[in-house]
């Protein structure tokens, strides 16, 4: 049965590919984009004109209470994606990190309650977890807070929780590991890489040791519309991985032999994340996804880059790789 959803943060990477399934699974969708003078709609300008004109936009911030009811009033699933993500800007906007991905969490919990919604699915991150202290990690990995980042996630999970402990709030929190795709900024690991593979003679990077479990958008995408289906998932925190690691070092070279070129990487200081604070190892257990809604991702690694580099390489103007983006 069509059902009316809120998707926050509609305007980003995830969000605009699950507007877009949401959307082909014929759901009317309102999307709630952070307010701007230049009324643009972020990456949802980058769907079908038969998939946007589907969909319902409005303007406000995450942060304000009565922008998030007006947008939460008629809908019956609420998707949180709304939150600042870069890790380095965490670094030097801490607060701004506190007010969108708290309390902006919050706004939304109580715009659900007041609205008695029938599901608010809230996305985490695989970031929570910090180094891993075993692997593949499951959802009773410790938490830990290795950046301001991941600590307003970890706090903003905590609050989804309380209010499906508090208020019986139907509540689910996907947690995510690495997505990646078209449309998604050089704010990246790999729009980054391939971007500046494509313009410059060098690939300027961080370290080149993390491994991170990298997973397809529309794969994340349907695993957030398995999560709001799916009753056992309700009060639970859900991993969203391949169940599978690969170095940054790996990535750079599997990238450079898709564009058939030789890499020459050089490593830039101010990409290295404080040695305290860079998380080593993400390799996500997904057997609860799979277990409790049948979910499971389907794009290959190799497949999804390919997607991603013909996206960069059609869109290469929108891509500044003269400066580190953070």
């Amino acid at each position: 049965m069509s059902k009316k959803v809120l998707v926050t943060g509609a305007s980003g990477f995830i969000g605009s590919h699950l507007v877009e399934e949401l959307v082909k699974n014929g759901h009317q969708v309102r999307a709630f984009v952070h307010y701007n003078s230049a009324n643009s709609w972020g990456n949802l300008e980058h769907l079908p004109k038969s998939v946007l004109e589907q969909v319902e936009v409005i303007l406000g911030d995450v942060a304000d209470p009565f922008a998030v009811e007006k947008a939460v009033y008629g809908c019956q699933q609420v998707f949180h994606l709304a939150a600042l993500i870069g890790i380095p800007y965490s670094y030097i906007a801490p607060s701004s990190y506190v007010t969108t991905n708290i309390v902006g969490t919050m706004n939304v919990l109580e715009a659900g309650r007041k609205y008695d919604v029938d599901r608010i699915v809230h996305t985490s991150t695989s970031e929570t977890y910090g180094s891993a202290q075993y692997v593949p990690i499951d959802e009773k990995h410790p938490l830990v807070g290795q950046s301001p980042y991941s600590a307003s996630k970890i706090a903003a999970d905590k609050l989804a929780e309380s209010y499906y402990l508090s208020f019986n709030s139907p509540v689910t929190i996907v947690r995510p590991f690495n997505t990646f795709g078209p449309r998604q900024s050089m704010r990246a690991i790999i729009p980054t890489i391939i971007a500046q593979a494509l313009t410059r003679d060098s690939i300027e990077l961080g370290s080149l040791d993390p491994i991170r479990d990298l997973t397809f958008a529309k794969d994340t995408a349907n695993g957030f519309i398995c999560a709001a289906k799916s009753e056992l998932s309700l009060g639970k925190t859900i991993n969203l991985g391949v169940g599978s690691g690969v170095s940054i070092g790996e990535l750079v070279n599997l990238i450079c032999s898709i564009l058939e070129i030789a890499p020459n990487v050089l490593q830039d200081p101010n990409r290295v994340r404080p040695e305290k604070s860079e998380v080593s190892r993400l390799i996500s257990n997904n057997s609860m996804a799979k277990e409790l809604m049948g979910w499971e991702p389907k794009v290959s690694l190799e497949d999804g880059l390919l997607e991603t580099v013909n996206f960069i390489r059609a869109n290469i103007g929108q891509f500044k790789t003269s400066s580190y983006v953070v």
